[in-house]
């Protein structure tokens, strides 16, 4: 079974697969049991397969946020394991951990290290993990699917790279980093990548890489952790806000991308960004086509589930639409266990709503049966 859930190529490819941030795997796994919520879910009387029934109807729940490397890919760039000697040779460990939250299929994403790479290593990097990645979830069809890596400091490369996942592989997404370098993913440079992703209809998962930018200053340094907890979201922020204002969602209106954490803050205050157009009018230009909250909205920006609490998350769906939202997990580090609940507890949605955001928006996208 391929990604989309067809037939792949069987040739087999050598390169293993590793699981990054493997020392949170025990906390990922060691999980209690999930609460009854409201009616809309149940756990499987299986301690290890929780099945998620929403008005009576099994749901299929698909994590579209779930963290892997490729340690033979990593090695062409001597990139280091985020926890060396931890690394997985099988899968019952995030299996557990999928089964005990009720998760049943991951689509695994890399975060880019590799946009620094010359062209002829950063192209066989790519080959090597994209073609692992078909290997492992033909392994495991039911379980996983994948998004396919690209280059994109190279974007012609990039443009081939994506053509072959999908054409070849049978990739049906691609995942980006929130920057490229020290270049916006809305520089022109890069829109060889965006017109080929939005010629094949392909999602984009696009997860932040940190304000890389601002942390030599150091107001992200002392507790805190503020290079993720703050400096992720914001990445993500700064992104979106440039796809934005400087066209890029205009000039591929049929592009889809997934914004990792909820979409960062921007979510939060787009409305600020609707009003600038209309105070500052002079510092704008040339205008986008639409108001920025409606680009939240009109089926272009996606946005996974990373919120935290079911007020968050109304919140977030008020401002997007109950469409625009995919469960995300964050796995294998500890952000979040209780996604698919956090889901079923939202106030304010109905069933169709809650099944889409488990895991139909996700097929739909995805091509998962």
């Amino acid at each position: 079974m391929s990604l989309t859930g067809n037939v792949v190529p069987s040739a087999p490819f050598p390169a293993p697969i590793a699981f990054c941030g493997c020392e949170m795997l025990n906390a990922a796994a060691g999980l209690s049991p999930p609460a009854q919520p409201h009616g809309h879910g149940q756990g499987h009387a299986h301690p290890r397969r929780r099945e998620v029934v929403v008005n009576g109807k099994r749901v299929k729940t698909i994590d579209v946020h779930a963290h892997c490397c490729v340690s033979k890919a990593m090695a062409l760039v001597k990139h280091p394991l985020e926890a060396p000697g931890l690394l997985m040779d099988d899968t019952s460990t995030r299996i557990a951990a999928m089964d005990a939250q009720g998760i049943d299929v991951e689509a695994l994403s890399i975060n880019p290290y590799w946009y620094r790479a010359e062209r002829d290593v950063a192209a066989e990097l790519i080959k090597v993990q994209n073609e692992t990645l078909v290997e492992f979830c033909a392994a495991n069809p039911e379980r996983f699917v994948a998004f396919a890596t690209a280059a994109l400091q190279h974007p012609e490369l990039a443009a081939e790279q994506v053509e072959h996942a999908v054409k070849k592989l049978g990739f049906r997404g691609v995942g980006v980093g929130g920057s490229v370098g020290d270049e916006e993913l809305a520089n022109p440079r890069f829109h060889p990548f965006w017109a080929k992703c939005e010629e094949l209809g392909v999602l984009v998962f696009m997860h932040p890489l940190g304000t890389r930018a601002l942390e030599p200053s150091g107001r992200l340094d002392g507790s805190g952790l503020l290079t993720n907890t703050i400096g992720n979201p914001l990445e993500t922020t700064i992104a979106l806000s440039h796809l934005i204002f400087e066209g890029t969602l205009d000039r591929f209106p049929g592009l889809k991308i997934c914004a990792a954490h909820g979409g960062g803050f921007l979510p939060s205050y787009a409305n600020r960004s609707d009003a600038v157009i209309r105070c500052f009018p002079n510092r704008v230009g040339p205008l986008p086509k639409k108001n920025p909250t409606a680009y939240l909205k009109d089926g272009q920006l996606f946005f996974d589930t990373i919120v935290f609490t079911p007020e968050a998350l109304r919140h977030l769906i008020a401002e997007t639409g109950p469409g625009q939202i995919m469960i995300g997990t964050d796995y294998p580090f500890p952000w979040t266990s209780t996604e698919v609940d956090l889901v079923l507890n939202t106030p304010g949605l109905n069933d169709d709503q809650r099944i889409a955001i488990l895991g139909g928006t996700a097929a739909k996208l995805l091509g998962i049966k």
